[in-house]
């Protein structure tokens, strides 16, 4: 036991640890965890966004894109070359991707138009559209193959300064590959509105080929009259810019505006008028089916078009739907994956992102149209027609001794033949004839 008294005074200074600090403050920064290292910055990434790699900072006054472009928020702030947001891996196989489909669409379409150039009897309205339709696929998919020859950087880029194009109506290059996607992908969906049309006024009106085919002329002026304007505006408002994943340019892949105003409302606008005109020509032949099975009258020929056409439906409102979708997709959220890779810290497992699948998508659904137009030629009938066009270009090159033996010929063969057969046909008995 200690021989000491309890003290029962209150204490009136604070203790020593309560004074004035140990350590120094910096001291005390050295000894945080990690963990409250982490939190203090990302509250500083949070709160401060600038134009961080691997986006491209434009500082120069002498920049044409001066003071004119924002990304993620930040002035001055150009997109690379490249997509930023996709590993190496993935920007060479969408290369691969975009390339093999191209080169599908290309073999696809080019045969069906060769088809059509050697037997343009064979194919009379209504189904005439699906050839011209077919014509802009292989159009839009030599804009792809320019792209795979000419390469990425060249088409895409500005080469002075290392970023995706923006706002231009050049280089030549960049030009030819917008006005092959751009104007013939447009020419595409408004054929594909005059099909439509044409079907419906066949099965639903009841016109002929002959009466379809009178106003063939507004038909072409309103497939290349439209996409043309459209064409010269953009090329006007200097609206060109490049796409950092396809390595193409187009309009509104930097351009929220331009992107709504010049691509996703007019697909929309041609994808709802050929769905009505298309439905309702399928309500009409249903009707004709129906009066036709009336009537006791076989309906296998009028069954067969109507799936043909029921297949060519899907094969393009699909594809197209799914484009419409993708387009809508980016759009939505173009803004926020710009401002996350500029205002959020780098790693950071919550920042939103594209999904490159959809991407892939898109492309492919873009070109897949031109692949699945070589249905309507699947047939005999072309077999037929490539067969008589061989056998023409074959009597055609025959040597000069050919001809002259083929000029000779006629009276050896009325002095000949012609009494041999005739012999032959009296010869043999009628049972067998």
């Amino acid at each position: 036991v200690l021989c000491m008294g309890y003290n029962h005074t209150e204490a009136t200074t604070l203790p020593p640890f309560f004074g004035k600090p140990t350590r120094p403050a910096k001291d005390m920064a050295k000894n945080l965890t990690p963990l409250d290292g982490q939190r203090l910055s990302g509250l500083d990434c949070g709160q401060t966004c600038k134009c961080k790699a691997p986006l491209i900072p434009i500082s120069k006054e002498s920049h044409p894109l001066y003071n004119r472009i924002r990304t993620g928020k930040v002035l001055n702030c150009a997109i690379p070359c490249y997509q930023p947001y996709f590993t190496q891996d993935e920007k060479t196989f969408a290369t691969f991707w975009i390339g093999l489909w191209s080169i599908l669409c290309f073999l696809s379409t080019s045969t069906t138009v060769a088809t059509f150039l050697i037997d343009m009897e064979r194919f009379k309205y209504p189904e005439r559209p699906i050839i011209f339709l077919s014509a802009c696929y292989l159009f839009v998919s030599m804009g792809y193959i320019v792209r795979l020859v000419a390469g990425h950087a060249n088409v895409a880029c500005n080469p002075e300064h290392h970023h995706i194009h923006y706002e231009t109506t050049g280089p030549a290059l960049c030009t030819v590959v917008f006005l092959l996607l751009y104007f013939f992908g447009m020419a595409s969906s408004i054929w594909w509105v005059i099909l439509s049309l044409t079907w419906f006024l066949a099965a639903g009106m009841k016109w002929g080929n002959e009466a379809i085919a009178s106003y063939s002329q507004y038909f072409h002026l309103a497939a290349w009259l439209i996409p043309s304007a459209k064409s010269i505006a953009v090329l006007a408002l200097s609206s060109v810019d490049g796409d950092p994943v396809a390595g193409v340019c187009y309009v509104g892949n930097q351009s929220l505006e331009n992107l709504r105003g010049f691509v996703l409302a007019p697909l929309v606008v041609y994808l709802f008028t050929g769905s009505l005109f298309l439905l309702a020509g399928f309500v009409s032949l249903f009707r004709i089916r129906s009066v036709i099975k009336q009537g006791g009258t076989k309906t296998d020929k009028l069954e067969k078009l109507m799936i043909r056409i029921g297949i060519f439906t899907v094969l393009y409102t699909v594809p197209a739907t799914i484009v419409i979708a993708c387009y809508i997709y980016e759009q939505h959220n173009r803004e926020a994956w710009e401002q996350a890779q500029n205002c959020s810290c780098p790693g950071d497992p919550h920042r939103p992102k594209p999904d490159y699948a959809v991407f892939m998508l898109k492309y492919f659904m873009c070109l897949v149209v031109g692949i699945t137009s070589g249905v309507w030629i699947w047939s005999g009938k072309t077999l037929e027609s490539w067969r008589r066009f061989t056998t023409r270009c074959c009597r055609a090159r025959k040597p000069a001794g050919a001809s002259v033996y083929g000029e000779a010929s006629p009276a050896l063969v009325g002095r000949t033949v012609l009494p041999s057969m005739a012999s032959y046909h009296k010869q043999v008995p009628l049972s067998h004839v």
